[in-house]
C-alpha cells in the first residue's frame, strides 16, 4: 500500500476519529489503531472502533498501491503533526512495515493486518432511517441542541444501566430527548421532520439509549448548522449515524426506559415567574461558597426564600456566605427550599429565553424548570425536574 496525502487535510481527517481510537490498556492491540483501506486511484477510508462507538472517513488522496492494514492511532497522528512538509507518504509493505515520509523525515513502525480489526456493523444491517433532504431542514443541528441541553442529567455509574445514558424516542415526526438520574431529570421534545429512506413503514417509530461515553463525541461531531441532515440507520444493538461524510457507529444501552412522565409533576401550587440570566447570576455567586469538593455534599446547596415579589438566593458555609434578592411574579404562597446548587445551575443553564418558570409544592418535593419564552425560534417543549435536599440548622 502506498499513498501521498496532504498533510493538513490527513490531520482534520484523522482528528475527529482519534475519539474512538482505544488507549494503550485495550487487550485488543487493533482497536488502539486505524484500519487504513485504500483503493486506487484516489479513495482512502479510515475506520476507528474501541468497541463501543467507532469513526469512518472517506479521504481523496493519490493512491499509488491499494491495499489494507491497521496503524496506531496515536503515533500516526503524532509522526504526521510534527513533520513540516506539504505531503505525506504513507507506505507499507507486505511485511507490514510502515514508512511516514515527508521531505527528508522518515518515520518507521509496524501496522496490524486489516484482519486483525473488530468487524463493525453495516448500514446494510441496521434499519435504515433518515430525515429526507426536502424535509429535514435544521434536522443535524437541532439534534445537537437538545443533546446539549439533556445530557448533564445522565446517570455516572448508576446501579440502574439504563440511566447511564440518553434516551431518544422518534414518534411520526416528534423527537424526544430525556436525560435522568437519581435527582433530576432533562426533557426535551421538538417536531423534527423525519423521512424515511426505504420503504419501512414503522421507520418513524422507534426508542433507542444512546451511552453516556460516547453521546458526547456524538453531539461533538453534530454540526451547529440548521442547513444540514444526519442519518440514522438503527440496528438491534447498534445505531449508525451518517453526518457529512462522517459515520458514527454506537452501542446501545438495552432495556426499557424509566417512566419519565410519570415522575414528573404536572399540578404544582407555586408558579415562579424569574429573569434567566438574574437567577443564573445569583446562583454562579453561590456557587464561589458551595463548592462541593471543599465544603462537601451536606453543605453544597443553595436556598431559594420567596417573600411577596421577591426571590431570595442564599447559600453559606465555611467559605463564607453569598445573598442575592430577584424581583419575581409569583401565584401561591410564600415558600423556602434548597437545592444543590450545581445540579440547580446545570437545569437554568439549559433553559432558552428570557425568562424560565419555577413550579413547585413544598420544600420536599421536586421542582419543574422550563423556559418560558423560548428565544431560539423553535417549537420545542422543555422541562428541568430537581429533587430538592434538606436544610441543614
Amino acid at each position: 500500500m502506498k499513498i501521498v496525502f496532504n498533510r493538513q487535510e490527513i490531520i482534520n481527517c484523522v482528528t475527529p476519529l482519534m475519539c474512538a481510537a482505544s488507549g494503550s490498556r485495550s487487550s485488543i492491540a487493533a482497536v488502539e489503531g486505524i484500519l487504513f483501506e485504500a483503493e486506487v486511484p484516489s479513495t482512502v477510508t479510515m475506520t476507528t472502533y474501541d468497541l463501543e462507538k467507532g469513526v469512518r472517513t472517506t479521504v481523496e488522496a493519490n493512491v499509488l498501491e491499494g491495499g489494507s492494514c491497521v496503524i496506531n492511532a496515536q503515533k500516526f497522528l503524532q509522526s504526521v503533526k510534527v513533520m513540516s512538509g506539504d505531503e505525506i507518504t504513507l507506505s507499507v509493505n507486505d511485511r507490514l512495515a510502515v514508512s511516514i515520509m515527508s521531505g527528508k523525515s522518515n518515520y518507521r513502525m509496524s501496522a496490524l493486518p486489516a484482519a486483525d480489526f473488530p468487524a463493525l456493523p453495516s448500514q446494510e444491517t441496521c434499519r435504515a432511517r433518515r430525515g429526507s433532504t426536502s424535509r429535514a431542514k435544521g434536522q443535524a443541528g437541532g439534534l445537537r441542541k437538545m443533546i446539549n441541553k439533556v445530557s448533564y442529567a445522565m446517570g455516572v455509574n448508576d446501579q440502574r444501566i439504563i440511566l447511564n445514558g440518553t434516551y431518544f424516542k422518534v414518534n411520526d415526526g416528534d423527537l424526544l430527548c430525556v436525560a435522568c438520574d437519581s435527582f433530576r431529570l432533562a426533557k426535551s421534545e421538538k417536531k423534527l421532520e423525519f423521512g424515511r429512506i426505504n420503504d419501512d413503514r414503522d421507520a418513524l417509530h422507534f426508542a433507542y439509549v444512546v451511552p453516556a461515553k460516547t453521546i458526547n463525541e456524538l453531539c461533538r461531531m453534530l454540526p451547529d448548522d440548521d442547513e444540514l441532515t444526519v442519518a440514522v440507520y438503527m440496528g438491534r444493538k447498534h445505531m449508525v449515524y451518517v453526518i457529512e461524510g462522517l459515520t458514527f457507529f454506537t452501542r446501545l444501552i438495552e432495556g426499557e426506559y424509566i417512566d419519565y412522565d410519570r415522575i414528573i409533576i404536572k399540578n404544582h401550587r407555586i408558579i415562579v415567574e424569574c429573569p434567566r440570566d438574574a437567577l443564573l447570576m445569583a446562583l454562579e455567586k453561590a456557587a464561589i461558597v458551595t463548592e462541593e469538593k471543599i465544603v462537601g455534599a451536606g453543605r453544597a446547596y443553595v436556598k431559594l426564600s420567596l417573600e411577596g415579589g421577591l426571590l431570595k438566593v442564599t447559600a453559606e458555609s465555611a467559605l463564607g456566605s453569598s445573598y442575592d434578592e430577584i424581583p419575581v411574579e409569583h401565584e401561591g404562597e410564600d415558600i423556602v427550599i434548597a437545592f444543590n446548587n450545581r445540579y440547580l445551575i446545570d437545569s437554568v443553564r439549559s433553559c432558552t429565553g428570557d425568562t424560565v418558570e419555577l413550579q413547585m409544592s413544598t420544600p420536599l418535593t421536586s421542582v419543574n424548570i422550563i423556559p418560558v419564552h423560548p428565544d431560539d425560534g423553535e417549537d420545542t417543549e422543555d422541562v428541568f425536574f430537581l429533587l430538592p435536599v434538606r436544610m441543614q440548622n
